[in-house]
Parts: C-alpha cells; sequence; structure tokens
C-alpha cells in the first residue's frame, strides 16, 4: 500500500510544503503507519507453507481444550405475555374508527387566523441560507504567515523568496553552472548579468526577469502575469500551469523551442529592428482526429 500510494503521497507533500504544514504531517504520519503496519504483518501474519530446515514431520499441533458450555437455556415464550397492554391497544383502535366524530375536537380556524388574509401574522424566522465563503478563506483558523524575503547564494545555486514590490533585484558576478531560482515573489522585477546554466520561476506573480544569455533553459512553473525579456541567447523556454507570460526574444534567440503545458495566455514578441516588437500568441487550442495510423493533433487557429 505504501508503494501504491507514494505517487499520492508525492503530491501531497509538493502541494502543501509551503501552504499547510497539518497535510504534510498527516502524510509523514500515513507513511510511518504502513511502514510498521508492514513490519507487524511480516512478523506475525505471514501465510502459505513455512520451511522448518528438517525433514521429519512437524510435532502435530495439541488438541483443543475443553469444549465451551452449553449456551443458557431460552425462557418459554408463553410467559412473554403482553398484560394489560391488549386493552390500550383496543382503545386506540376504537378511537381511530369513530370516523368523522374524530374531528370534532379540532378547533376551527377562523379568518382572523388565517396569514394569507392577514399580512401581520406572516413575520417570523428568516429561512435559512447556506454560509458563503470566499476561494481564499484560510480553513485552518491560523493567520496566513509572511515569511521574510530571501537573497542567497548556495553553492551554485541562487536562491531568491518571498520578495514584494521589488524591482532592483540583481544577481551578477555569476559562472556558467550557476542555477537562478526564484520563488514566490509578487511585483518584482530580477535581473541577471553574465551567462548561466538556468533560471527557474516557481509561483511568481506579477513578476519580471531580464537576463543576458542561458545555457540550458528558462522555465516557469504556477505563475502568473509573468514576463522575461533575453539580450543574448536562451534554447528553451519550458512553460507548466501558467497564466500569461510575455516572452521578448532578441535577436540571437529566434531559434528559440518553446514548451508549454496546461498554460494560457502565452505572448512571443519577435524584434523587428526599429525597436518595436510583433506579439505572436502561442497556440492553446487544438483538434485530434482519429486515423488508421492512430491519433493526429493539429492547433486551431482563432478566426477572430
Amino acid at each position: 500500500m505504501n508503494d501504491a500510494g507514494q505517487f499520492y503521497t508525492n503530491r501531497v507533500l509538493k502541494d502543501w510544503k509551503e501552504k499547510d504544514k497539518k497535510h504534510v504531517d498527516w502524510v509523514r504520519s500515513w507513511i510511518e503507519v504502513l511502514t510498521e503496519m508492514q513490519k507487524f504483518v511480516k512478523q506475525y501474519h505471514t501465510t502459505g507453507l513455512v520451511w522448518s530446515g528438517k525433514s521429519a514431520a512437524g510435532v502435530p499441533p495439541p488438541p483443543p481444550g475443553n469444549m465451551p458450555p452449553p449456551p443458557p437455556v431460552l425462557p418459554d415464550l408463553g410467559d412473554l405475555g403482553l398484560g394489560d397492554k391488549g386493552d390500550d391497544r383496543s382503545a386506540l383502535f376504537a378511537e381511530i374508527n369513530q370516523g368523522e366524530n374524530i374531528t370534532k375536537t379540532l378547533k376551527k380556524v377562523t379568518p382572523d387566523m388565517q396569514t394569507h388574509k392577514n399580512p401581520n401574522l406572516r413575520s417570523g424566522p428568516a429561512p435559512f441560507k447556506a454560509p458563503t465563503t470566499n476561494a481564499g478563506t484560510n480553513y485552518s483558523g491560523k493567520p496566513a504567515v509572511e515569511k521574510s524575503p530571501v537573497f542567497t547564494r548556495d553553492g551554485k545555486k541562487w536562491i531568491i523568496e518571498y520578495y514584494k514590490d521589488n524591482h532592483g533585484l540583481l544577481v551578477e558576478g555569476t559562472e556558467m553552472n550557476n542555477v537562478v531560482y526564484m520563488f514566490n515573489c509578487t511585483n518584482c522585477t530580477l535581473t541577471v548579468k553574465g551567462k548561466i546554466n538556468s533560471i527557474f520561476l516557481d509561483s511568481c506573480r506579477k513578476s519580471s526577469v531580464v537576463f543576458d544569455t542561458v545555457v540550458s533553459s528558462a522555465e516557469f512553473v504556477n505563475c502568473q502575469s509573468v514576463q522575461m525579456q533575453v539580450l543574448g541567447n536562451v534554447p528553451t523556454i519550458s512553460i507548466d500551469k501558467t497564466d500569461g507570460c510575455q516572452m521578448y526574444l532578441s535577436e540571437k534567440s529566434l531559434g528559440v523551442e518553446i514548451i508549454s503545458s496546461k498554460s494560457s495566455e502565452m505572448n512571443v514578441l519577435i524584434p523587428k529592428g526599429n525597436g518595436d516588437y510583433s506579439e505572436f500568441p502561442v497556440a492553446e487550442q487544438y483538434k485530434t482526429t482519429v486515423s488508421p495510423s492512430g491519433l493526429k493533433t493539429v492547433v486551431v487557429e482563432s478566426k477572430g
């Protein structure tokens, strides 16, 4: 069971790592329970034949112990009479069988007691309404903790995290094997000087990155309304689960390969030569047909 659910437990750890720690703790406890249960079953509940390592037949199991005592004798059902309750039941049926006389004791509703003739009688408790919740409500009951910004270098990796409204972020003195990782930044601009291996933007909103040259790729994951501008060369741009990505290319980077999945509002801006750019949208709609050799997918261009 641990191996079968590993895909989903890893997904919970990834999605809730920075959001709610109780989900992460629950998954780790669940994995620990399955691991301990596996050890317990292997020790006490093994199935199948177990080879004893001896040619002689094993000792037969001992005979069962003393038989359990017989069940107690049930009482005679004839003693379970209804007693005097039969008379009460007869009186009830007799009252029900009165016919029209049974309604004589009902109180007549006069016109002054009718709600459709007296609006004053309609006031009462308000009807039930289901409570409305906002999409961004914090169900944990704890206020969201705002983490302090981080700008550090860990070996070959530059880490920029939790910045807000900062358009002066600068990475310089880089080497070709360095990686820049920008996480959970809002309304920020990052400038990267020199040639580096790759740039990675994760969960950023309304942010931009400007860089000289990237050897491997520039990647955007779980972002919203982000922009990038390459001044030198970039061989690959990868976009995943991102809504809104503007890519400004240079003359040297026109051979770039753009790989996108589960994303929308992606545009590539190509320089004209006079300082202006031509904007081209990246396809988001496709048509798939069935052919004798399998499936065939083509881009559906908008006619509007």
